[in-house]
């Protein structure tokens, strides 16, 4: 563990974090921690906590950080995604080797529609892509 803390804290919730500056140059040393924003990640709303002015670096840090967390989620979705791929393929060995009738009669509707939807949305998105890439206007569903 570093001996030296990080000005910053930033407590993480659903939308963003909660950010604290972290003190430990007082007289007991110990670590103090001042709320003094809320962040909003989706929006990219900075809200300073009661009554403080956030300084130049206060309002560089959060940028910092919202960025670095904008790309953690990013990566963590296609990671997400990617994972759906593997589940898929282990579902499709399990429905062909050890399913039971009872099994596959319980999950096969509703996989079998989500499935069809995904590849709905999957084929048009490609299509779009594909209009795109030849100067073609892509179709608009309204669904975006």
């Amino acid at each position: 563990m570093s001996t030296e803390l990080p000005p910053y804290f930033f407590r993480i919730r659903e939308n963003g974090a909660f950010v604290f500056r972290v003190d430990t140059e007082n007289r007991m040393r110990r670590i103090e921690m001042d709320q003094i924003a809320a962040v909003n990640i989706r929006n990219g709303e900075i809200k300073p906590h009661g009554d403080r002015d956030l300084t130049p670096e206060d309002l560089a840090a959060i940028a910092d950080w919202m960025r670095d967390r904008n790309e953690t989620l990013a990566q963590r979705q296609i990671d997400d995604i990617l994972r759906t791929v593997d589940h898929l393929n282990l579902t499709a060995h399990w429905a062909q080797t050890k399913a039971t009738d009872e099994q596959l009669e319980q999950i096969s509707d509703a996989l079998l529609l989500a499935m069809h939807d995904l590849r709905s949305v999957l084929t048009r998105k490609k299509a779009d892509r594909l209009l795109a890439s030849q100067g073609g206007a892509a179709a608009d569903d309204g669904d975006d």
